[in-house]
């Protein structure tokens, strides 16, 4: 299948699966523990349907909503993924120049293979920078600084990362440690990924780089960076980060009214409502779950986004209409540019555009400024599960 011929996401995810080492793809797809919060966040989506309005003129679909001063062509933008250059060399820069030519953001993760000087330069008004605080605050603020003097025009803090998670997929295939035998073989079947990490060696986390000593290579940063973790965030260090940050901030991992609230107080202009896709606390309910507790909790005091388990244009609708002022996606885009490359991260983008547009003419939905719950159906067992924190 070449990549113009997929007809959704799913496809990229199998041309992408053939195409990197079992150690790699399940690097990308795998969750923690039993993965019962991948499931989870995919079922809550299914378990939701859209009620259609008919006799309503969908010529024209309007698909572009405002958030934090701009107006987006699309009402999702793509989610920060680390350590892509591992995957596909120069994977960043694909996705954010996919991001730049679609008018949506990209946000650029704290384990970029590519330097956020680079981002700015090509996406001044579309890419975003992720951290998670590092032990060494000073690294932190010092990131922070860097980003502002770019004039980056967002900071996303994530903030659910208190200990390192049990990704057993990545123990059992030796990731970290000594790699099995049957791994090493696997890679051996993979031509065209093993070409390219031959040539070029391991990718360079390259926002650490001027942190880790002198003369390091990208294994030893990458030590260097895993040195850095945990890091015992709390709200003083978000305080801090807001006293330090003139733009525009975005905390990304929360799942509790409270915890919403209290952000609201500290100065956070948005919020991501995420498990972490679902690789961090298996037992974390599905952010989808808990969306509207949060929506009601704070209402429009911050702008309320969402990511994971979106994987049709349908899942973007039924996030707004259950609260969210924007979706973030991260696996979907990330199997397009592994798959194939900058036309296959503008695929990715494109098969979701299309996506929305058509389910927003098959509901009665010209514009997303009139999508509202009363477009949502949830069966009664679904009703009876809801989650109340």
């Amino acid at each position: 299948m070449k990549i113009d011929n997929c007809v959704n996401l799913d496809d990229l995810r199998v041309l992408a699966k053939r195409r990197v080492p079992k150690l790699v793809y399940d690097y990308i797809e795998g969750g923690v523990d039993d993965e019962g919060g991948l499931r989870r966040n995919e079922e809550a989506f299914r378990r939701r349907s859209l009620v259609p309005r008919y006799m309503v003129d969908v010529s024209a679909p309007d698909r572009s909503v405002a958030l934090f001063g701009r107006t987006w062509s699309s009402p999702y933008g793509i989610a920060p993924t680390g350590g892509i250059g591992y995957f596909r060399r120069g994977g960043d820069a694909m996705l954010w120049r996919a991001a730049r030519d679609a008018n949506i953001p990209f946000v650029m993760s704290i384990v970029a293979t590519a330097p956020m000087e680079e981002m700015a330069r090509e996406a001044p008004e579309h890419g975003w920078y992720q951290l998670s605080a590092a032990k060494d605050r000073s690294i932190s603020e010092d990131m922070i600084r860097r980003a502002a003097d770019l004039g980056i025009p967002a900071l996303v803090v994530t903030v659910d990362a208190p200990v390192d998670s049990n990704k057993e997929r990545n123990r059992r295939n030796g990731l970290g440690g000594r790699l099995t035998l049957a791994t090493k073989l696997d890679a051996l079947r993979r031509p065209l990924w093993l070409k390219d990490y031959i040539r070029h060696g391991p990718a360079m986390l390259e926002n650490w780089r001027a942190y880790a000593p002198a003369g390091s290579n990208a294994r030893q940063v990458d030590e260097f960076v895993a040195g850095q973790r945990p890091t015992g965030l709390t709200w003083a260090d978000i305080e801090r980060f807001r006293a330090l940050w003139p733009r525009t901030l975005v905390l990304k991992g929360v799942l509790r009214p409270d915890d919403a609230l209290r952000a609201a107080e500290v100065g956070a202009d948005g919020l991501i409502v995420s498990n972490h896709g679902a690789r961090q606390l298996d037992r974390a309910p599905s952010p989808l779950d808990v969306l509207p507790a949060l929506d009601a909790a704070v209402g429009d005091r911050v702008a309320l986004m969402m990511d994971g388990g979106v994987r049709r244009g349908a899942d973007v609708l039924i996030a707004l209409a259950s609260g969210a002022k924007f979706v973030f996606v991260g696996r979907p885009t990330l199997y397009g540019a592994v798959a194939g490359g900058a036309a296959g991260a503008a695929r990715a983008v494109d098969i979701l555009r299309d996506e929305i547009e058509k389910v927003m003419a098959q509901i009665g939905c010209p514009s997303l400024d009139r999508l509202g719950p009363e477009f949502l159906h949830r069966d009664p067992e679904d009703a009876a599960r809801n989650v109340r924190l």
